[in-house]
């Protein structure tokens, strides 16, 4: 894997040295101060309709599969409409699952779902670099937390600030169950100039934003400042076919899985 990942580096690398400018600051505080309204947008134009239920996370975080007899709870953090929840509850009845986004229309969304119960599932707002999660979850009460593709919507530098929230509610031997968007992905590359926020952070044309991260970056964030065990950091690494466009692409995601010590 770390093979693939040098050789592909290197022609990434390429690509992106071809552009080194950066958004005004105006507009850089602008995305900024408006990440969550212009989240809020997103779902109201595509409301439930952008993104596909998430059936493969239990095919690569085995945690994901409870025993049946043992009551575990979880918790989501930028939840979205719900992707990941309704495949995890359906084949899960003995978990409960705790659900934040920090864009209210999501929210809404996940709550007006015929799937949404009370007795399975607790969606809320909040914005996990701001508000504290334990406002609406007990301290040191879960078991898991999911983080698919989150982080990389949220700036570099508040990043502490939400692995510190999140770490409040977790038992000591709990886990982060993560997922995001690694460097060098082909989506980082496809990136047009003027969209540069700062170095591996850009703005999508709707004002979100979109941070690619590196192994190194993780361990550092969850492990040296975040106090965590890593048990898993790593690139994958998957080709991907553009039909429409007959082109082959490389998606490179990273995933990882740090543990609360006891």
């Amino acid at each position: 894997m770390s093979l693939d990942f040098d050789q592909h580096k290197t022609s990434a690398l390429a690509i992106l040295e071809a552009d080194k400018s950066e958004l005004p600051d105006f507009w850089k505080n602008k995305y900024s101060t408006e990440l969550a309204k212009n989240w809020d947008k997103f779902y109201k134009r595509n409301t439930t309709n952008f993104f596909k239920d998430r059936h493969w996370t239990d095919r690569e975080f085995a945690e994901l599969i409870q025993d049946s007899e043992s009551q575990k709870s979880l918790l989501e953090i930028g939840c979205g409409v719900g992707n990941f929840i309704w495949p995890l509850l359906v084949k899960n009845p003995s978990l409960y699952i705790y659900a934040c986004d920090f864009s209210v229309r999501a929210v809404d969304f996940v709550k007006a779902n015929e799937n949404y119960h009370d007795s399975r599932c607790k969606a809320f707002v909040c914005d996990i670099v701001k508000d504290d999660l334990l406002d609406n979850i007990p301290c040191n009460s879960v078991d898991m937390v999911s983080s698919i593709f989150v982080f990389s919507a949220i700036l570099p530098e508040k990043m502490k600030i939400a692995v510190a929230n999140i770490k409040k509610i977790l038992k000591p031997g709990g886990i982060i169950l993560f997922r995001d968007y690694g460097l060098y992905d082909a989506a980082q590359l496809r990136f047009k100039k003027g969209s540069k926020f700062s170095e591996n952070l850009y703005v999508r044309q709707d004002g979100t934003l979109s941070y690619f991260l590196s192994k190194e970056f993780v361990h550092q964030l969850f492990v040296i400042d975040g106090g965590f065990e890593e048990i898993e950091n790593d690139y994958v690494i998957k080709k991907t076919t553009n039909i429409k466009r007959n082109l082959n692409v490389d998606r490179v995601f990273l995933q990882a899985k740090f543990i609360l010590p006891k």
